[in-house]
């Protein structure tokens, strides 16, 4: 048995038409699963796939909203039902809104909360099943180091990776005797579509690239070994943990 191998595996990956959710895709592809990517967006997610088709990557498409249950529960149904199984689940998807805490709505809060955290319980409860019954399951959910350091205007995305590594942990403490590791991966700062506003103040990327002990930011791809890891055997003795991926920024002290 390879130990990175993931061929015959079937994993969803959620808010995987760009950034980091498609990079952690393409990797777990080339280990050899089924990647299914999940987005709200039916047209992007079929661009995404096709990129990796085209690199011979066995590529699917689930579109719906992860903060709508049932869609949810229809999907991985689809994906049991066409499969047999579900056996990689990464909660990858998530928003962000930055105000002062003077301009922040209740309703603002309860969007962020339920698109970060709320949803990557329900969609383990809905995995959970399939992995139960094969005793065989990852379980990998995107952090941040915001989650760990804080970071201003932020507050409820903060409060929401800092709580999806607790709901990590809970998970990994429960379904462990199934053989189901669960895990997550905070990253620092990556060039990705999400960030384009934030790399186009050259002062802002400076100064974070000073703080990261590697004095730059990351690729995309360089999430997606942490992930094969992860989901693999490699893993297998791994569970409940955090994995910072921020090329030492949380571990380098500037003065």
């Amino acid at each position: 048995m390879k130990l990175f191998s993931l061929a015959g595996r079937t994993a969803l990956i959620t808010g995987a038409s760009r950034g980091l959710g498609f990079a952690m895709a393409r990797s777990l592809g080339e280990a050899g699963a089924t990647v299914v990517l999940n987005s709200r967006n039916p047209a992007d997610l079929e661009a995404a796939a096709a990129k990796l088709k085209a690199e011979t990557i066995k590529a699917e498409t689930a579109a719906f909203d992860v903060t709508d249950e049932p869609a949810a529960k229809l999907a991985i149904e689809g994906i049991v039902g066409r499969h047999g199984k579900l056996d990689i689940l990464v909660g990858n998807a998530g928003i962000q809104h930055r105000e002062p805490i003077g301009q922040w709505q209740q309703s603002d809060w309860n969007r962020v909360v339920t698109a970060d955290l709320s949803a990557c319980f329900f969609l383990a409860q809905l995995a959970a099943p399939s992995m139960i019954k094969q005793r065989w399951g990852r379980m990998i959910f995107t952090t941040s180091i915001i989650g760990i350091t804080g970071r201003a205007t932020v507050h409820a995305y903060a409060a929401a990776k800092s709580g999806l590594a607790g709901l990590t942990r809970s998970l990994a403490t429960e379904l462990g005797e199934h053989n189901i590791t669960c895990n997550a991966i905070a990253p620092g700062y990556f060039e990705t579509e999400i960030n384009t506003e934030l790399m186009k103040n050259t002062a802002f990327v400076d100064k974070i690239s000073s703080r990261v002990a590697l004095k730059r930011w990351a690729k995309p791809g360089e999430l997606g070994g942490v992930a094969v890891f992860l989901a693999s055997e490699a893993g297998s003795y791994v569970t409940g943990q955090q994995i910072v991926v921020d090329g030492g920024m949380t571990s380098t002290l500037t003065l």
